[in-house]
């Protein structure tokens, strides 16, 4: 099978969204299937405003036009809602070509924090762009059940995974005796981090990104380990040396950290919303409270063996094969194209 992926999020962007493709992308590959990813590379761009190190595209119907022609995919998937996500999901909605759209940022409410942009507003542009397409693609149940109330249409679940040869406990304590209380991520306004930089904890607070944040908070909260950014090896001995992992953010779809966190056996404290809410379980995971100074408090007592057994569980390969379940669904009224993913399938097999 031949799958083009249209994303305005693409690398050198750090961030759950680019995380997903990488990882999906390379087991989707190693099962047999060409992939090619249509991105903001080549083209002229201009950073979006607030968020600089992200770059919108200058793209035109034939550049898409070439790539698709180029590559002749049996499936399009449409990644975002930018520039070339809407190039992408033009060119299919001309040519009649099925595709798949999937909802990875809840752009209404960031919008709504920087401007006086009502939520309405935001959510009819997502209605308008993802109800076009043959299915979108959520990670989570609360999500999917948000959107429906939403008008969003044709939904189906596409989780996420970690990579446990990587994340893993190491029993190393970095930042002193502890308790360590660990953020990883983006430091921006949507993220919530003062929630967590404000509370009276016991140890050390560390922060692991960086963002248009960074020294703004590092000024403010001079107590705070801040690291910047840290990948691979680094972030997960991070990880490992820390108690307990805080997520404050509540515009979040998902949490790619939280995976992370619990594979290096790291209870998690958080607020009880979407994404949270359906990753982390009370007492064995950690604890969701909206008094996330108790959550954090009572996360320091949950042991490391329901975190580590929670993400044993959510593989990449696993993430993988329903993603490509997902396309195959939304072709259910093309025999030969289903056809294509069995002899595939069992090729890989």
């Amino acid at each position: 099978m031949r799958i083009l992926i249209a994303t305005d999020a693409w690398r050198p962007q750090v961030n759950g969204v680019v995380r997903t493709y990488e990882k999906v992308a390379a087991e989707i590959e190693a099962m047999g299937h060409d992939l090619s990813f249509l991105t903001a590379d080549g083209f002229r761009t201009l950073p979006l405003p607030s968020y600089p190190e992200i770059r919108l595209a200058f793209i035109q119907p034939r550049h898409v036009r070439h790539r698709v022609e180029e590559f002749q995919p049996d499936h399009v998937h449409v990644a975002t809602e930018g520039p070339i996500g809407l190039a992408a999901r033009r060119w299919c909605q001309l040519n009649k070509h099925s595709f798949t759209t999937s909802y990875h940022t809840r752009f209404p409410e960031y919008l709504s924090a920087r401007a006086p942009i009502p939520l309405s507003w935001g959510y009819a542009f997502e209605r308008w762009f993802h109800n076009s397409a043959s299915g979108v693609m959520v990670a989570t149940q609360s999500l999917m059940d948000d959107l429906a109330k939403r008008g969003v249409r044709r939904l189906m679940p596409w989780s996420r995974g970690v990579d446990t040869k990587l994340f893993y406990p190491r029993g190393e304590r970095l930042f002193g005796p502890g308790p360590v209380f660990l953020y990883v991520g983006r430091l921006s306004v949507e993220k919530n981090i003062e929630a967590f930089l404000k509370l009276d904890l016991p140890g050390q607070k560390v922060v692991v990104g960086g963002g248009p944040q960074l020294d703004a908070l590092k000024a403010a909260y001079p107590t705070t380990v801040f690291t910047g950014p840290k990948f691979g090896e680094d972030l997960a001995r991070a990880y490992s040396a820390a108690d307990v992992f805080v997520f404050p953010s509540k515009t979040d779809t998902y949490g790619i950290v939280i995976l992370e966190a619990m594979a290096c056996g790291l209870p998690v404290a958080a607020y009880p919303v979407m994404g949270p809410v359906d990753i982390v379980e009370n007492g064995v995971t950690g604890f969701l409270n909206d008094d996330l100074r108790a959550a954090a408090l009572a996360a320091l007592d949950i042991g490391e063996a329901g975190c580590l057994n929670y993400a044993q569980a959510h593989s990449w390969r696993r993430s993988a094969d329903q993603f490509l379940d997902n396309v195959v669904n939304a072709h259910a009224h093309e025999p030969n194209f289903i056809k294509l993913r069995l002899r595939t399938r069992r090729a890989a097999a």
